[in-house]
């Protein structure tokens, strides 16, 4: 089982503080820049290695985009040691330019033993029933051809038009996996969180294109699954900006963790 560290191809320096990520396209989007779930997925590996800690909750603001072929800079800083709780911050250049700022909070367990889920995972068939979701034809390779990705609930590509819109449901589905099977972390979870913006199309019913101006997740709790239900409700698209969340579940119906994310929208040429 392959993990994110390994996926990512992410370099420790001279200590924990100090990481490396060279951007390929096998990390990129079809625009030729690093993937946002893959930026924030590398600065939780290098957080929690810094920290000794698994993640509890992190966002990334990004501020720029980190072209294939460049190298990611990635510095780690522990702001508030606690016993149980680390508050950490992860800063990423390529050359002088900031590319991205991750806040996060690291951390274990603590002694309150109650506790519970009161949400449900959407009622979509398995994987193995699902058709996979078919993208454009870019042509050149990505992160996204790493990806498997079936699609669960909502409009295929085909069914999305780019002339005159027929609105549809806000709420979507998907089931993702790495085939080879990424071991379950928050670095791996930080990577399908980013496709919340997948979504932005099926309530408006038209091919768009939607750019992450960040990246929010909330680890709930980690188990070992093959298949990552993603269940994706955009919540509004009002002045070319959408919002929406996801909750990330195991193929047994654990909530593994929610994402958030706002987005800027515009038509797909």
């Amino acid at each position: 089982m392959t993990d994110a560290r390994e996926f990512l191809g992410i370099e420790r320096l001279d200590d924990d503080l100090h990481w490396r990520l060279a951007v390929g396209s096998d990390l990129a989007t079809p625009g030729d820049f690093l993937f946002g779930g893959c930026a924030l997925s590398a600065a939780l590996v290098a957080l929690e290695a810094a920290a000794g800690r698994p993640t509890v909750w992190a966002t990334a603001q990004y501020l720029s985009y980190a072209p294939t072929g460049s190298v990611l800079d990635l510095k780690v800083t522990l702001a508030a040691e606690g016993r149980r709780l680390i508050q950490g911050r992860v800063v990423g250049h390529v050359g002088d330019r900031e590319i991205l700022t991750v806040n996060a909070a690291v951390g274990t367990p603590g002694p309150v033993d109650v506790g519970g889920v009161w949400v449900d995972p959407p009622d979509v068939p398995r994987p193995d029933e699902s058709p996979a979701r078919q993208l454009p034809n870019f042509g050149v390779s990505s992160v996204f051809d790493r990806i498997e990705v079936r699609l669960a609930k909502g409009r295929t590509f085909e069914e999305l038009t780019t002339g005159t819109p027929t609105p549809g449901e806000a709420t979507s589905a998907f089931w993702a996996r790495v085939p080879g099977h990424l071991e379950p972390s928050a670095a791996t979870l930080a990577i399908l969180g980013d496709y919340v913006t997948a979504g932005v199309s099926q309530p408006i019913g038209r091919r768009v294109m939607s750019r992450s101006l960040d990246n929010t997740l909330r680890v709930v709790q980690l188990e070992p699954t093959e298949w990552i239900l993603c269940d994706i409700r955009i919540v509004a698209l009002v002045g070319g900006y959408a919002h929406g969340i996801g909750t990330l579940w195991s193929e047994t119906g654990t909530l593994l963790a929610t994402a958030s994310q706002s987005m800027s929208v515009r038509p797909l040429p």
